[in-house]
């Protein structure tokens, strides 16, 4: 029997991201080419452009960041699911380009490490993400070259990694995800082999480059004080405090106190130059996030809210995202929760771990009796009369899922009816996330509220969304997977594969051309050391 091929698993993070892949039964970190970077992670979620248009991913990437800050993208995830644009070099990028890149980033290292050709992958994203970011996720995938077989919560696949091999105990988990973007609390039911989500939390907008920025202003603030010199508008400047802030805060986990060094930081003719010293204590750092910390408490109620358990039926809490490692945060939950959290799994690595276990068990190199349930995340329902929303899908519904409900019309004769699509908890429709809308025409002409407008949501295992209207007398029907504004059509979609492929091919070029001129350098060295050695050999001959 042939061996399937490898699905690997892929964190897709807001700051950094990262891919793991199932060997000998258990998961294994992909490498980086360039190996680890600050904080541990292998593939910082960093894209530039070089002066030369050059495309640099990941770790060359995050390097360059401060001398060609107006080319570098970071954080792109933020954006997933809107039609926002990144402008660079007189080039337009999509948000799902921007990640296509860091996945076709993975994808090559992992060939690379694993010497066979990756197609398939397992990708996670935040909870909470919405219908929209989810597609947009899935299409970043396709554009890199690959099959998403899946796409799995972010917090289901740290339950997965913390619970394979424990999967007998019956617990409650509160997944506490606070990564370098978002904050995702989910709780989580594991017994007898299956995972089963309760409730799911959290704030998109929330995450580890809020207490970068936050560090940053400090910094800047302090400097200005002492200097009297304002940096906020120096690009380059910025960029160096970011990454210097970034990297204080991770030190600040394990240590007591740190030094903010920048030299050459300013100059101009009358000041001169100017360096940068500041010196940092974990109490100033705490007192400084501390505000950004409390911020999580509303989505760890809600999640206990919605699970409808008190906080003593939590048996174990997991921690998840480089944030968690310090020790505030690490206290701000167990006092809230009233228990330790769980150490022994890495907050950086168990969200690309689960990923590659769900990997492992569809590609069957896993045996394992572990069943995911997850959960849609956001209420989803349709606009009726008056602009009010009626709900079909109640958000923490098991799915894969479906719902139908029975509507009609609103005015006599009425021969087509719009069905509008919306996600989200408000009572009206308008303050909800609009995820699309379309018509069923050609109904006979009847008076108002006699046709029967049955309508069906269907949203699969990656939490995707199928919406069919059929009128039940004549069985006419009209069917939509719902299309987010953002989504690529198969065209789009073709074309920046097509473009993203360019890339690998001038990376491939690049590379040989650099492989090309070490093997002449090496052999211009080899044959002067031939020389040179013959030379002297034929001297000693003469002169002996």
């Amino acid at each position: 029997m042939n061996e399937m091929a490898k699905i690997i698993g892929i964190d897709l993070g807001t700051s950094n991201s990262a891919g793991a892949v199932v060997m000998g039964g258990k998961p294994t970190l992909i490498p980086a080419a360039e190996g680890t970077t600050i904080g541990g992670k292998a593939f910082p979620s960093y894209v530039a452009f070089s002066k030369e248009g050059d495309l640099l991913v990941g770790e060359p990437a995050r390097r360059q960041a401060v001398t060609n800050p107006e080319n570098t993208i970071v954080a792109a995830k933020r954006k997933m699911g809107t039609n926002h644009i990144f402008k660079i070099q007189g080039k337009e990028y999509k948000p799902q380009q921007i990640s296509a890149f860091i996945l076709q980033k993975i994808k090559k290292d992992a060939e690379s490490f694993l010497g066979e050709k990756v197609e398939k992958a397992v990708i996670t994203v935040p909870a909470y993400f919405d219908d929209n970011q989810r597609q947009a996720t899935k299409d970043a995938g396709i554009i890199a070259g690959l099959d998403v077989v899946r796409i799995i919560n972010e917090p289901t696949a740290a339950s997965l990694a913390f619970g394979l091999d424990k999967s007998k105990e019956d617990m409650k988990i509160l997944v506490f995800d606070f990564g370098g973007g978002t904050l995702d609390v989910t709780i989580m039911e594991m017994g007898g082999g299956v995972f089963e989500v309760m409730s799911t939390s959290g704030d998109t907008q929330l995450g580890g480059t809020d207490m970068d920025k936050v560090i940053l202003d400090f910094v800047i603030d302090d400097f200005r004080k002492n200097t009297g010199i304002d940096l906020s508008t120096d690009k380059t400047a910025m960029t160096r405090i970011r990454e210097a802030s970034e990297k204080a805060k991770i030190e600040l986990s394990t240590v007591m106190e740190t030094d903010i060094n920048l030299p050459f930081i300013y100059h101009d003719q009358s000041s001169g130059t100017k360096n940068l010293e500041i010196k940092l204590t974990r109490a100033k750092l705490e007192e400084l996030i501390n505000p950004i910390v409390e911020k999580c408490k509303p989505s760890v109620e809600k999640a206990l809210e919605d699970a409808k358990i008190p906080t003593s039926d939590i048996s174990k809490i997991v921690l998840i995202g480089g944030p968690t490692r310090m020790p505030l945060v690490r206290k701000f939950i167990s006092s809230l929760i009233g228990k330790e959290a769980e150490s022994g799994v890495d907050p950086m690595e168990a969200v690309a771990a689960g990923a590659a276990i769900q990997a492992g068990i569809i590609a069957g190199d896993v045996t394992s009796d572990i069943v995911l349930l997850d959960v849609t995340p956001l209420t989803l329902g349709i606009e009726t009369l008056g602009g009010v929303r009626e709900l079909l899908i109640e958000r923490n519904t098991t799915i894969p899922t479906s719902k139908n409900k029975v509507f009609t019309t609103a005015a006599d004769s009425q021969t087509a009816v719009t069905i509008h699509v919306v996600q989200g908890e408000r009572p009206m429709a308008a303050d909800n996330v609009s995820l699309g809308s379309f018509n069923l025409t050609d109904l006979p002409p009847a008076p108002r509220g006699i046709p029967q407008i049955d309508v069906k949501f269907d949203i699969d295992a990656n939490g995707i969304l199928n919406v069919t209207a059929t009128d039940l007398g004549t069985k006419k029907d009209a069917k939509i997977t719902i299309e987010a504004s953002s989504k690529l059509s198969k065209d789009e979609i073709e074309k920046l594969k097509q473009d993203a492929e360019k890339f690998a091919d001038q990376d491939k070029k690049r590379k040989e051309k650099i492989d090309l001129k070490n093997e002449a350098e090496s052999y211009i060295y080899t044959t002067e050391k031939l020389v040179t050695q013959d030379l002297k050999d034929k001297i000693s001959q003469e002169q002996g």
